[in-house]
């Protein structure tokens, strides 16, 4: 638990911190609490598996290919990585396969930086909010749209798109599974790279009981979900005690608050920074651990 000697720019010095997504995607996260003096355990709760219908997803991407779209809207790093690998079965980068012409709206710096590194430029990103809602603030309506997307997408950007008499071609990219998805499906990423000469980041893998064991003693200050399908199996660990729970965005948030789980902090950049100033912010008056916070940052 963070005290009030932490200081000299250690301000999560002492915290226990849950992240629950798998090892290879949370490299930069646990970094981040790392500097902040966080000590970083993984519990991967969700994984991803190629789409069932793979036939559906190549026609699309194919037609992608062929110029047949206005719009490309990405809303995770993850859809990026399933272009990627469309791209590569057709002996080309993603830059060689999407035409020039073809205008990208991407959710999220992690999803526009992978972009980038592939040579392709992003046309929109919300202005505020890194989310669908704050992406159909800033849509310009009209046009023929391809979005690919998890199997368990909320219709709701496809929906707010419609609406802004946009034509659009939804297609499930992959598919969002409890952890350890099956080797023969499992959609594979790369291990994150945080640049040459720097350590990996050090880490404590744990198993769903060691998890809750942890939460219930106190020995675990807080606990981060980064989508709703994390939080849905977050809610399987409950009750939270004194743990707090800290969210990357509104609609995880909310997905918290449906199954009556009490939100510490949101996280107000969905990056790996964000999310450790959201520990900070959701601990930084909570006292020992396992106290009660009466008035949660991030709740109100």
């Amino acid at each position: 638990m963070p005290t009030g000697a932490a200081g000299q720019g250690k301000p999560l010095k002492g915290a226990r911190v849950l992240i629950t997504r798998s090892p290879e995607r949370s490299l930069e996260l646990v970094a981040a609490l790392e500097k902040a003096g966080a000590t970083a355990m993984l519990l991967p709760l969700i994984d991803f598996e190629r789409a069932p219908d793979q036939h559906s997803l190549d026609v699309a991407c194919d037609a992608l290919g062929a110029g047949a779209f206005d719009w490309l809207v990405l809303t995770s790093a993850t859809t990026v990585h399933v272009l990627l690998g469309k791209a590569r079965d057709r002996g080309l980068s993603l830059r060689q396969w999407i035409p020039a012409g073809i205008r990208i709206a991407a959710v999220g710096p992690a999803t526009r930086r992978l972009l980038e590194s592939n040579g392709l430029g992003v046309d929109l990103t919300p202005r505020g909010e890194q989310s669908a809602a704050g992406l159909l603030e800033v849509w310009p309506g009209g046009g023929r749209v391809l979005l690919p997307q998890a199997d368990i997408a909320a219709p709701a950007l496809a929906e707010g798109l419609e609406a802004a008499a946009s034509k659009v071609t939804v297609v499930a990219a992959y598919r969002t599974v409890d952890y350890p998805a099956a080797a023969e499906r499992r959609l594979a990423v790369p291990v994150e790279d945080g640049g040459p000469g720097q350590v990996p980041p050090s880490y404590s893998l744990l198993s769903p009981a060691a998890a809750r064991a942890g939460i219930a003693e106190g020995s675990i200050d807080a606990v981060l979900a980064a989508s709703p399908s994390a939080v849905r199996r977050i809610a399987d660990l409950a009750p939270l005690h004194g743990c707090r729970l800290v969210v990357i965005g509104r609609s995880t948030a909310e997905q918290a608050a449906a199954l009556g789980l009490q939100v510490a902090a949101v996280a107000a950049e969905p990056t790996p920074e964000g999310l450790a100033a959201a520990v900070g912010a959701a601990l930084g008056d909570a006292g020992p651990a396992g106290a009660p916070n009466p008035n949660p940052p991030g709740t109100t």
